[in-house]
């Protein structure tokens, strides 16, 4: 039988808190790399979020810039029409009106 000295298992037992103490420190430090790195992550994943965010809005706007465009450029021409038309009516009626005019002072 083998006799194991009181100091022998002194020196395990300090070995053995040692190594425990070694681990823990590790994961000490393993778990700050992790946690710095998830905070990386996260700012980058806000950033590029923000990014998509803005170029979205952005295609948004322009869109409703061009759809607008184009229909103020349909109310114009509309427009641009109708004042033609009132223009041709009014040349073709201003001899009539003139001559009535002249007709009610002249009478």
């Amino acid at each position: 039988m083998v006799l194991v000295s009181r100091e022998e298992i002194l020196r395990s037992i300090k070995d053995a808190e040692k190594k425990a103490s070694d681990h823990i420190a590790k994961a000490h430090t393993d778990a700050s790399g992790i946690v710095a790195k998830a905070r990386v992550d996260a700012s980058t994943m806000i950033a590029e979020g923000r990014r998509e965010a803005d170029e979205n809005a952005s295609k948004m706007v322009d869109d409703a810039n061009s759809a607008a465009g184009k229909a103020a450029n349909k109310v114009k021409k509309k427009g641009e029409k109708e004042l033609d038309d009132i223009r041709a009516g009014g040349e073709s009626n201003r001899n009539s009106a003139v001559e009535s005019v002249l007709d009610s002072f002249r009478a």
